[in-house]
Formats: C-alpha cells, sequence, structure tokens
C-alpha cells in the first residue's frame, strides 16, 4: 500500500490511478473537482494509518496495554474526520457508473458506521460489541488490499474483462467478502461465549 501511494507525495493529478480520473476535472471544473481530488490526496494518505493502527487491535499482546488505547483513537479519528468521508466523496465519482458509486459510497458509509459504532460501544464500555463492531471496521479496513487482490487475480488468472467492467466487479469483491467473513468470525466467538456461559 505504501508502493501504491508514493506515486502521490508530489500531489500531481494525472499519474497513476489519477490517469483515469481526468474526466473528474473536465466534467467538473472548479470547485466540485477541487473538493474531488482533496479527498483524494486524504484518502489516500490517511488510509496508510487506518491500515496500521487497526492492525493493532486485534493483538492479545496489546489488548490490555495503553497502545492499543492510543492506536484505537488514532484509528477511529482517522476514519471518522479524513478517510471515510473522503472515500465517501470520492465514491460519488467513481468510475464504472452507477453500480460502482452504489459500492463505494456504501462501503464509505458502512465504514463510518461501523467505526462510530465501536467508539461508542468502548465509552460504554461493552466491550464485546466494541469489538464486533471492530472486527465490521476492520474488514471494510482491509478492503483497499483486498480490492487490489482480486483485480490482480481477475486480471492475471481467472480471464480478461474490460476495464470498466472489471473495476464494476471488483468495487464489490473489494468488499463484500470481507464482511461476510467478519461476520462469521463474530458468529463463531458468540457461539464460544455462549458455551462458556
Amino acid at each position: 500500500m505504501v508502493n501504491l501511494s508514493l506515486p502521490y507525495f508530489g500531489l500531481e493529478t494525472n499519474v497513476a490511478f489519477l490517469q483515469i480520473k481526468q474526466w473528474v476535472f473536465k466534467q467538473y471544473e472548479g470547485a466540485v473537482a477541487n473538493i474531488w481530488i482533496t479527498a483524494f490526496f486524504i484518502h489516500v494518505f490517511t488510509s496508510l494509518f487506518a491500515l496500521l493502527a487497526g492492525f493493532t487491535q486485534f493483538s492479545n499482546r496489546l489488548r490490555h496495554h495503553k497502545i492499543h488505547r492510543i492506536m484505537g483513537y488514532m484509528y477511529i479519528v482517522t476514519i471518522l474526520f479524513l478517510t471515510g468521508p473522503s472515500g465517501f466523496i470520492m465514491g460519488l465519482l467513481a468510475n464504472g457508473g452507477l453500480l460502482s458509486i452504489i459500492s463505494f459510497t456504501l462501503l464509505a458509509v458502512l465504514w463510518w458506521y461501523f467505526t462510530y459504532m465501536a467508539f461508542v460501544k468502548v465509552k460504554q464500555k461493552d466491550y464485546r460489541a466494541h469489538q464486533k463492531y471492530m472486527i465490521r471496521s476492520y474488514a471494510l479496513t482491509l478492503s483497499a488490499i483486498t480490492l487490489r487482490l482480486w483485480k490482480f487475480t481477475i486480471t492475471n488468472y481467472i480471464y480478461e474483462v474490460p476495464p470498466m467492467d472489471l473495476y464494476r466487479i471488483v468495487a464489490w469483491l473489494g468488499w463484500v467478502p470481507n464482511l461476510i467473513i467478519a461476520e462469521l468470525i463474530i458468529y463463531r466467538q458468540r457461539r464460544e461465549n455462549m458455551k462458556k456461559e
């Protein structure tokens, strides 16, 4: 992910992925294009923090350590105020038309909501519910990686798909299977907790 972010550190608007987003600047000159590109850079740079901070939240060794709380706040603040809203703005002008727009905006809304609920539940000291929402939230955070893995796998090992069709497919594959796996993990944990009680 760091490698994928490197081309954007120069804040150029015509490198890497942005080369196929030039239509945004032509179709929406002025304020809309400026808001979109600002959201893009915010999303790219802050997503790295969300991935890193979220990764530390599932370590049993760190769970009762100060690092867990610090990284948890970093994760929540990053998503609620930066990465989530910027992802939503980006989703409104997603490549691939309505199917992609629905997928990416829904992803951003769910990601924001699950993260917010994780924060609410930890403040209420409902640690079990907090953990469930964090699992869901981080599953969606990982969509940044799984989307690219699906794209690579389909392109190189399954069959050739026209670029925009591929984009529509991975827009959904990038996060829906992650959320299904998260729900299966939560279900398994619920059953284990019921056995203990």
